[in-house]
């Protein structure tokens, strides 16, 4: 399902990093340590922005990738 909020997502196993990419800003942010498990069930979840709020926002260490923008 396509969330409202969350208009990307891009994930490398073997480093752990997954790419988050927002509606409303256009900005991409790098979460560093990301589980493959993880990365797993928030694909799976109905509500990806929900999902995003409780599993991986401020779990893990992050960092906007600037020129991104729209």
């Amino acid at each position: 399902m396509p969330s409202t909020s969350i208009s990307k997502t891009d994930y490398d196993p073997e480093s752990r990093v997954l790419s988050v990419w927002f509606v409303a800003s256009g900005k991409r942010y790098e979460f560093e340590g990301v589980p493959p498990e993880t990365f797993a069930a928030f694909r799976a979840a109905f509500a990806k922005g929900r999902f995003f709020n409780d599993h991986i926002r401020n779990h893990f260490r992050y960092r906007r990738i600037s020129g991104d923008e729209r």
